[in-house]
């Protein structure tokens, strides 16, 4: 079985306040966008679960493809072995959700080939306790994730092309982001309106991130400079992304940016249903 499993963006993120656990309730806006790792699933009869990644250091059991896969085989008594192949394409730690898109893949994956029935509550159930983007990555297009993020709600697809994503490869700890963000006072939070969206989008995040990370605020300024009509920060980062109307300008922009040994990719968002059609039937 071989699935695509898709990226995505924020285009809206306000962080209400802290949570226990030493989580933040947050109000955020997902979107899928057509930038996709490949994973590939091959029962056998050895037992044991097994991963190959295109990225070395990806291999090892706390991947959460491991750590799903695993968690469902002991839950569900499941006696067959797996092969599984990653071929990572999504910027790693970059705020693009990838690592939790490849958690969502391996549970739609292994419901299907262990036949194990799972409800859609049970696949939701089951991804909220390994992190909080995951439950976005079972339902794809457009949605809604309230409390940690993991609380989520379809929303009507918005479709943007046009999208350069650009990471500068910094790694930031989504920790310490949320922990030097200042929370929005009583009454002040940011709020998203679905019908323009570029002119709300927001992540309440960016500010300490840029503050921490000067080229993040650096890169962010250069995108507008470049034309975009809308640039921020993806999660916690380091990826960004503009949003730009001027293709030619978009374009000298990514080489630009690639000539500076920056990942870069022009994307789009993606419709739930052109999202859902990757899992298996």
């Amino acid at each position: 079985m071989l699935i695509a499993s898709y990226a995505k963006i924020n285009l809206f993120l306000e962080v209400l306040g802290p949570l226990p656990n030493n989580y933040h309730e947050v109000n955020t806006v997902l979107c899928s966008i057509d930038l996709f790792d490949s994973v590939k699933y091959a029962l056998t009869k050895s037992g044991t679960l097994k991963l190959w990644a295109s990225k070395p250091e990806l291999n090892g059991d706390d991947n959460l493809i491991c750590r799903v896969g695993n968690h469902l085989k002991e839950l569900y008594k499941i006696p067959y072995g797996l092969e599984i192949e990653l071929n990572k394409r999504i910027p790693i730690a970059a705020g693009l959700g990838g690592g939790s898109s490849n958690a969502a893949a391996t549970i739609i994956a292994l419901d299907k080939l262990w036949q194990l029935g799972l409800s859609e509550e049970e696949k939701h159930s089951i991804a909220a306790q390994f992190g909080s983007d995951i439950n976005f990555f079972l339902l794809g297009g457009t949605a809604l994730g309230e409390n940690r993020g993991e609380r989520i709600s379809s929303m009507s697809d918005i479709l943007l092309k046009n999208i350069l994503l650009v990471n500068p490869g910094i790694a930031i700890s989504a920790g310490k982001a949320y922990g030097a963000t200042e929370l929005p006072a009583p009454g002040e939070a940011k709020l998203f309106d679905p019908q323009n969206p570029v002119a709300t989008m927001f992540n309440r995040l960016e500010a300490a991130v840029c503050r921490l990370y000067p080229a993040v605020d650096s890169l962010i300024q250069g995108l507008s400079e470049f034309g975009a009509v809308k640039s921020m920060l993806s999660g916690s980062g380091s990826t960004c992304f503009g949003i730009f109307e001027d293709v030619d300008g978009m374009a000298r922009c990514q080489r630009h940016y690639e000539a500076m040994g920056f990942f870069t990719h022009i994307t789009r968002s993606i419709a739930r249903s052109e999202y859902q059609a990757c899992f298996p039937s």
